[in-house]
């Protein structure tokens, strides 16, 4: 557990689905933060800056390669089905594999699957938007 996380910058907030996905990433999982706001450059090279939110937009970008099929294919289920993600229009939870924290997100980008053979399928990337937590802690 890292000393500063997402969680401790985001409200509690309920997904519209109370699944949670826990299919676990094969490596390395990108945390993107930012904030809305506006830079406004000056010809004579002045910067003009406008924060429009003071809270803060965080992403995951998770990479599932050789994974098993059954793996893979519930992530495609949170994805396809009405019941999860409905592609990009649903929340859910998602498990932080190495923070311990329950956090609500919803797809932020298509999905698409490799299959290598039978048994082995991945997901190169997917990028989540972090809506909020679930309280845990």
């Amino acid at each position: 557990m890292a000393a500063k996380e997402m969680y401790d910058y985001i409200s509690t907030v309920t997904a519209d689905n109370n699944q949670t996905l826990s299919v676990q990433p094969s490596h390395m999982i990108t945390e993107i933060g930012a904030f809305k706001d506006k830079i406004h450059m000056g010809d004579d090279g002045s910067e003009e800056r406008i924060q429009l939110s003071s809270t803060p937009i965080f992403y995951v970008t998770l990479y599932w390669n050789n994974r098993t099929a059954s793996d893979i294919g519930t992530v495609f289920d949170f994805y396809f089905n009405a019941a999860y993600g409905n592609g990009r229009t649903e929340s859910f939870k998602w498990s932080h594999p190495t923070d311990g924290h329950t956090y609500v997100v919803r797809f932020e980008s298509e999905l698409s699957r490799t299959i290598i053979n039978p048994e082995i399928h991945g997901i190169p990337s997917c990028k989540l938007r972090i809506l909020g937590r679930i309280a845990d802690a």
